[in-house]
Order: C-alpha cells, then sequence, then structure tokens
C-alpha cells in the first residue's frame, strides 16, 4: 500500500510539473510573438519621420531614450531595494545596453547605408543559426535532426519574405560587416534575454539596458559619429499626415518599451534558441506593418515565405521539447 501511495504522488507530481512547463512555454510564446510584433512596428512607424527628414540615428535615440523612460521607473520598483544585484551584474546590464540596443540598432542602420535593405537584414537574421552554435559549443547542446529542420524551414521562409530571390543582392563588404556586427547584437539580445541565473528581474535588465543604449546613442551623436538630425514636419503614411511625435511616440512606448520587456519574460520561459527562432516572425510582422501603414502589398512569394517562417517556428519547437526530454541542460547562457 505504501509503495503505491508513493508510485501515486509520482505521478502527480510529475502530472503537475508537465502542467506548469506546458503553460509557461504557451505563456513565453505568446510573449515572444507579441515581443516580435513590436519590434515589426518599427520599420513602418520609422519610415514616416525618416522620409520627413529625421535621421536613422535620432529616429533611434528618440526610440531607445522613450522606452528607458517609460521602463526605467518599473525596473527601478522590480529590484525591490536588491540593489546588489544590480552591482554585481553590472557587466551584464552594459554588455545588453551596448550591444543587444544600442549596438544592433546602430550596426543595422549603418549596413543599410551601404547595402539594400534585403540583404543586410538577411545578414542579421542569422543570429538564430549563431544561437544554435553557441549553446553547442557553450553547453554542449548539439541541435537534433527535428530543431535543424526546423531551422531551414524558417530560414528558407525568410529568404522568400524578404524577396531576395528576384531583388538581388547589391553586396558592399563594408556594408556586410556592419551587418554582421547588427547580427552579434541580435544574438546578445538573444542569448542574455534567456539568462536567469544572474537573477536580475526582466524588467530591470530591460530598463537598464535601454538606458545604457539611450546613454550610448546619445553619445555617439554628441561625438559626431552618429548623425542626429530632426524636424517638426508632419509624418505621412498612406497619404495621411499626423504630427511628427506620432510615430515617435509609438516607437518607444510599443517598438522599445513593449518589445523588450516581452522579448526579456519570453526568452527566459522559452530559452535563447526558441526564442530566437519565433523572433523570425518579426520579419513577417515588419512586412505586414508595412502593407498597412505604407501600403507596400505583400507578394504572393512573401506570403509563402511567412507560412514557412511560422512552420519552422513550429518545427523547432517540438525539436526542444525533444531535446529537454533528452538532456538536463539548461538552454540559457
Amino acid at each position: 500500500m505504501t509503495t503505491m501511495a508513493h508510485d501515486a504522488h509520482e505521478t502527480v507530481v510529475g502530472t503537475t510539473m508537465d502542467t506548469t512547463a506546458a503553460r509557461k512555454a504557451g505563456a513565453g510564446l505568446g510573449l515572444a510573438l507579441l515581443s516580435a510584433l513590436s519590434f515589426g512596428l518599427a520599420g513602418a512607424l520609422g519610415r514616416g519621420p525618416l522620409d520627413a527628414g529625421w535621421s536613422p540615428g535620432a529616429v533611434t535615440l528618440v526610440r531607445v531614450g522613450l522606452g528607458a523612460l517609460v521602463v526605467v521607473p518599473f525596473g527601478l520598483a522590480a529590484m525591490r531595494g536588491r540593489w546588489h544585484l544590480l552591482r554585481g551584474n553590472a557587466v551584464v546590464v552594459v554588455g545588453y545596453g551596448a550591444l543587444a540596443v544600442a549596438g544592433a540598432q546602430f550596426c543595422y542602420f549603418s549596413a543599410v547605408q551601404h547595402m539594400k535593405v534585403a540583404p543586410a537584414l538577411l545578414i542579421e537574421y542569422t543570429a538564430p543559426a549563431v544561437v544554435v552554435l553557441w549553446l553547442w559549443l557553450r553547453h554542449g547542446q548539439r541541435p537534433g535532426v527535428v530543431t535543424l529542420a526546423g531551422a531551414g524551414l524558417a530560414a528558407a521562409g525568410l529568404v522568400l519574405v524578404i524577396d531576395l530571390l528576384s531583388g538581388g543582392a547589391d553586396v558592399d563588404p563594408v556594408g556586410v560587416l556592419w551587418a554582421l556586427g547588427a547580427m552579434v547584437g541580435l544574438t546578445a539580445y538573444f542569448v542574455i534575454s534567456a539568462d536567469e541565473d544572474n537573477g536580475l528581474p526582466p524588467l530591470a535588465l530591460a530598463a537598464g539596458g535601454l538606458l545604457v543604449g539611450a546613454l550610448l546613442l546619445g553619445g555617439l551623436g554628441v561625438a559626431g559619429v552618429l548623425p542626429l538630425e530632426a524636424t517638426t514636419d508632419d509624418a505621412v503614411f498612406r497619404g495621411y499626415a499626423v504630427a511628427w511625435w506620432v510615430p515617435l511616440l509609438g516607437l518607444g512606448l510599443v517598438a522599445a518599451a513593449v518589445a523588450y520587456v516581452t522579448g526579456i519574460e519570453a526568452s527566459r520561459r522559452l530559452g535563447s534558441r526558441v526564442a530566437s527562432f519565433v523572433g523570425l516572425t518579426e520579419v513577417l510582422a515588419a512586412v505586414v506593418f508595412a502593407w498597412l501603414l505604407l501600403g507596400e502589398l505583400p507578394t504572393g512569394v512573401q506570403l509563402l515565405g511567412g507560412v514557412l517562417i511560422v512552420a519552422g517556428v513550429v518545427v523547432v519547437r517540438l525539436g526542444e521539447g525533444r531535446t529537454v526530454a533528452e538532456s538536463p541542460v539548461p538552454t540559457q547562457v
């Protein structure tokens, strides 16, 4: 009777753990999609100020600066007086702000000054493959066949969404180097966001990263490295003029504050590998928002690419389930 009771208890505990893990993964997937949608909105919203005369550096600085203003108070509240965590992880916060926030944005805008947007974006979004390689080399988490198959589907879909095949690639070596820098920043975003060992609350990491990013971008502007040009002319979307501050407010509140906070929360629930592949849906979101706000209708090839990206994300998620079942090694950094 004792043995039967013990077995029954283990069954109940196992079932509870499985249910909790499933709920955590489901919440993580929802947050990751929200983060991708928020990030994907940045390009379409930013086009208005850029066409009105704003420089990419100025738009990026306002976006990150507003995001910091919104998130920092919540980040301070989340610390609950545990300032030793912030002091002990100062390098992590600075690295996140420098690489995942300021570095990724600055390098991407520098890349598109030397090459077309499509190949630059494609190079940057090789980050999920780099995340897989990092986890393999750093933690010995060798990707399985299912994960690799999902990665291939997502990569193929990304090429179709960007429409690189029909558009051609005007590749400039300098632009490639800048795009690779953006890829490093994006990789750092997924890897650092997924690290739970540092003890930093997600809101604190997001707040610190945005604040550091804003200070670095501002410093680059003062030094003359990052051109900062602005205007109060109206921004135009599909023939409709809106006040200059409207899209900038959206960039700060949604494409920065919401995007980074939900992205960190998602990465901690899903792990950096799955979160990075779900993040590929940002490209699909960017295409949709460009259609809605700018009238840039996606082609049939791009829609097919979107289907492949979603399929790839699903397959990678299934592959990760098998990896977790076979190995207890955590997916975080």
